[in-house]
């Protein structure tokens, strides 16, 4: 996992981003070139992989920064990696299930009711861990920055330059790979 912190951000844009564009748009190209709706079906079955590939990258990143980063913590700074590693896998076992379940309902024609009622309120506790990770990790970057306790306040704008990752990479990145080469030589 170490990878991530040593991708410079043109590299780890191009993973997350660049990749799955390029890929749509052959699909697209193809979809259109052929002009059989069939197509777009079997283009469909894809979306799974390229979510996972996507999410694979994004929460592959957070795991590696916040798990690194938080061994180089002052030692009067206590963050809890351990409800950090569970927030961080439950949105990737969901995600995981609703690829599944896409899949499946791609296939059959009648949804499972009880699974799509179930949908509703764990999608909004994924999404509840998935900001507490960005958190995490916008406070642990800005902690072992100024090796000081940090307030959210302090951590905001690298929370939001996460938040919306294509964007903030190209900023969070750089330092990312600054703050661990010390490890690496």
């Amino acid at each position: 996992m170490k990878i991530f912190l040593t991708l410079k951000h043109w590299q780890l844009f191009g993973i997350s981003f660049g990749l799955p564009i390029i890929f749509q748009i052959i699909a697209l190209v193809s979809i259109f070139a052929s002009k059989t709706p069939a197509n777009f079906f079997y283009i469909s079955y894809l979306f799974p992989l390229l979510t996972l590939v996507f999410m694979g990258t994004y929460f592959g990143w957070f795991y590696a920064v916040g798990s690194n980063l938080h061994q180089k913590l002052p030692s009067s700074v206590k963050m809890n990696l351990m409800l950090f590693k569970t927030f961080l896998v439950f949105p990737v076992v969901y995600i995981g299930f609703i690829c599944f379940f896409i899949f499946n309902m791609s296939q059959s024609v009648e949804p499972n009711s009880m699974i799509l009622f179930m949908i509703f309120p764990l999608h909004l506790f994924s999404m509840f861990c998935v900001f507490y990770c960005i958190y995490f990790v916008a406070k642990v970057i800005k902690t072992v920055e100024s090796q000081e306790k940090v307030s959210f306040g302090d951590c905001l704008g690298d929370f939001f330059l996460i938040w919306f990752f294509f964007i903030g990479i190209w900023v969070i990145q750089p330092r990312i790979n600054a703050l661990s080469q010390n490890d690496i030589a």
